[in-house]
């Protein structure tokens, strides 16, 4: 029967390659980093309903793996495609992990005694990790990776390793695949905004001043904090903390003049998740408007306000260091009156942007790009997942900035166009 090809292991394309097997296709999930997950793995809480994000996200990673019909393919780039609907051929790198993956347990022996640490991914630069680690606590697969760049080859995880599951660095290459696919389904999510791009906010240069995604590792209980919300600069509990809302977003200068959709709600679940952990923080929030479009999204916003957490409508231009921290200035649109803010910690809502790598895929599969550098739609309307290339399907935040709901549904939507063209063909 025609296979599938699924370029992109976040939670749409995830959801996709799950669908598309639940009809008896063969799928193959094709994820350039060493696990699945995307960036929701690295969330703790989703909105409105504050469910745990991994509870929410683990079971689908799990059954990945134990799916019959999908073959994961990790630590794989698509490099070219060839061929039409119902018939594409496609090459692909896969990188080598320099770790077996078929004797390998999982067990951490290895990450134990590594003595090197290195800026973490997974944690968004607020925690370490060691030179042979698991991607996160919950990596689908459930293995190991070595870092050949950061590897200082002392040997100790070697000699630790019972099933001699870790290769050396001329034990393995990069190695070519080639899949016959009768359709391809492209999630390859987004990235967010440099935040060290505006530098009167003196991102990196206030240890205090950090982004959404940094705060969502500081908040969660599996981050390198436990969940203790703590200022960078000392380990203390911050007495107030201001998101600064449109990082990135609707900014002309900055060439990003759409709305990055998911801002809004994120600092306000992350403000009802301070005053839940410590109610006596104060918290406040500079926006520019606030778009609660979703189902639940405005009790969500009203449930914020009667926790205490301000609201201030105005834009900030700029953080300024003081001898006793730092200091924001700050018009209220609402009031017309000119404020300076105290903050203790600040949080910039950083915005989304298209995926590293989005344009040269493009490029590879024969499909455009809109304006704003995201996979253009065929018809926003009718054919909202289609491509100008049939057979070439898109969903998720590769589309356009959304929110994980909309995501699993433009995932729904493209694997049921997907699997179509595997019966046409049949």
């Amino acid at each position: 029967m025609a296979e599938v090809a699924v370029i992109g292991g976040g939670v749409a394309g995830i959801q996709a390659a799950l669908d598309i097997a639940n009809h008896g296709v063969r799928v193959h999930l094709i994820e350039r980093e060493p696990s699945i997950g995307g960036h929701m793995a690295q969330l703790d809480k989703t909105f409105p309903t504050n469910d745990c994000s991994m509870c929410i996200l683990s079971p689908k990673m799990v059954d990945v793996t134990r799916n019959p019909n999908i073959i994961l393919h990790t630590l794989t780039e698509v490099t070219s495609i060839t061929g039409e609907v119902g018939n594409f051929t496609i090459t692909a790198t896969r990188h080598p992990r320099y770790v077996n993956e078929i004797t390998c347990n999982g067990c951490g022996d290895c990450i134990e005694i590594c003595p090197v640490e290195v800026y973490n991914e997974f944690d968004a630069g607020i925690g370490v990790r060691k030179a042979i680690y698991r991607p996160q606590p919950q990596a689908v697969p459930n293995i190991t990776i070595r870092d050949a760049v950061h590897c200082i080859d002392c040997g100790l995880c070697y000699d630790i390793c019972g099933k001699d599951a870790i290769f050396h660095n001329d034990e393995e290459e990069e190695q070519e695949i080639t899949l016959n696919v009768a359709s391809v389904v492209i999630a390859t999510g987004y990235r967010t905004f440099d935040a060290e791009k505006k530098t009167s906010f003196g991102y990196l240069r206030h240890p205090d001043v950090i982004t959404s995604m940094e705060f969502e590792r500081l908040i969660n209980a599996s981050g390198p904090t436990g969940g203790k919300i703590k200022r960078l600069s000392n380990g203390k509990e911050p007495n107030h903390i201001i998101f600064i809302q449109c990082f990135g977003s609707r900014d002309i200068p900055e060439k990003r003049p759409y709305c990055s959709g998911v801002c809004c709600m994120y600092a306000i679940k992350n403000a009802i998740l301070i005053k839940e952990k410590n109610p006596d923080t104060e918290v406040t929030i500079c926006y520019m408007d606030i778009r609660a479009y979703g189902k639940g999204y405005e009790e969500y916003y009203a449930r914020a306000q009667e926790l205490g957490i301000r609201f201030l409508r105005g834009r900030p231009g700029e953080i300024i260091r003081t001898r006793d921290g730092m200091e924001i200035p700050v018009e209220n649109t609402e009031t017309s009156e000119f404020e300076k803010l105290e903050p203790e910690m600040v949080v910039l809502s950083v915005g989304l942007e298209p995926a590293d790598g989005a344009a040269e895929l493009a490029e590879k599969f024969g499909i455009e790009l809109d304006e704003n550098g995201f996979f253009e739609q065929k018809d926003v309307k009718c054919e909202p997942v289609q491509t100008v290339r049939p057979g070439i399907y898109i969903a998720g935040a590769a589309v356009a900035p959304k929110d994980i709901p909309d995501s699993v549904t433009q995932g729904e939507a493209a694997a049921m166009r997907a699997f179509l063209d595997t019966v046409a063909v049949e």
